[in-house]
């Protein structure tokens, strides 16, 4: 489950208000939820796009901080793809991806890249409990 954050001074229920109509409208039909970190994430079991096998995204609730956007995307094997003739949709599974998280974060691709690795640079300056 990958997590992302907002950028300087904006807040994800600002950014999208109607979280779960988002998620519908870029990837199906919203049918169940799972429990992340205590909060409720949608679940689409069914994605529109048939790279996808299911979508996990929602947002998780920190106290005393901002609340952050977690997705999971699970992709089926190329070879699958390649056997359904389903591999041409992988470039709109791609954009689909990059247009939900630019909208949900305001940040783009490359600065959601940044950031990630700024976050791993960190944790490994931070010395373990010895």
């Amino acid at each position: 489950m990958e997590e992302y954050k907002m950028r300087r001074g904006e807040y994800l229920e600002e950014r999208v208000p109607d979280l779960e109509g988002t998620i519908e409208d870029y990837f199906g039909p919203i049918t169940a939820t799972e429990e992340f970190k205590g909060s409720d994430l949608y679940v689409v079991e069914e994605p529109k796009n048939p790279v996808f096998d299911r979508i996990v995204a929602g947002a998780v609730e920190y106290s005393g901080k901002k609340d952050k956007l977690a997705v999971e995307f699970h992709e089926r094997e190329l070879e699958e793809l390649m056997e359904t003739g389903d591999v041409d949709a992988a470039g709109d599974a791609n954009d689909a991806k990059n247009d939900f998280l630019l909208e949900c974060t305001g940040r783009d691709a490359k600065s959601r890249r940044e950031s990630m690795k700024r976050a791993v640079e960190d944790d490994a300056d931070k010395p373990d409990n010895v």
